[in-house]
């Protein structure tokens, strides 16, 4: 016999698929919501429900968009330099850049880093579609904005080896981030310094 409802019980162990919500944090939010007005629950689902239908992803940067959108505005915008790119590896990246004020390029997400561990591979990444913006809009400085991880460096060197052909500029966010933090939750003052300080790969 279980010691609670099984609705709640699926509900918590929803939560807990989450990554980084173990099953104290799970029971809690589960709690909290059958507590709260009703109305909470019912706009959770529904944004949840439009999410896969309401989000896409940019054919070109494969930054977030609307759907409807054909391309990010952060590549359409006509005062962005589409010949300066920094390479990110989730859209969330974008957002810690965009923050700093200090960048007016373009942005390519590659969709995530090389790690044998967790099965990503080169062919995993969008790399290709990166090599072929390089020609298509003539991109003379590619900034590699990845972590500075074991990952973050080994997806680093893969594309300087990937650009090598290409008369492209590689430069790689220098000083201010240390090794371990994601661009994600480095704060702003440390990202406009990395980007005043890339260094020539």
């Amino acid at each position: 016999m279980s010691v609670i409802p099984a609705s709640l019980a699926r509900v918590i162990e929803a939560f807990g698929q989450l990554p980084g919500v173990g099953p104290r944090t799970a029971e809690r939010y589960g709690y909290y919501l059958l507590r709260a007005d009703p109305m909470k629950a019912k706009e959770i689902t529904e944004a949840l429900t439009k999410l896969h239908q309401s989000v896409s992803y940019c054919p070109k940067t494969f930054a977030l968009i609307e759907s409807g959108q054909k391309l990010s505005p952060l590549y359409t915008n006509p005062k962005r330099d589409k010949q300066i790119v920094a390479v990110v590896a989730d859209p969330f990246d974008i957002m810690a850049l965009e923050k700093t004020n200090s960048f007016f390029g373009t942005y390519h997400v590659l969709g995530g880093l090389v790690s044998p561990i967790e099965g990503i591979g080169p062919d995993d990444l969008h790399i290709a579609e990166l090599l072929k913006r390089i020609d298509e809009d003539n991109v003379k400085e590619l900034i590699l904005a990845t972590n500075a991880g074991v990952e973050g460096e080994s997806t680093a060197l893969l594309l300087t080896q990937a650009v090598e052909s290409k008369k492209v500029k590689v430069t790689r966010l220098a000083r201010g981030l240390p090794v371990g933090v994601d661009l994600e939750y480095a704060d702003q003052i440390t990202l406009t310094r990395a980007l005043e300080g890339r260094q020539t790969l």
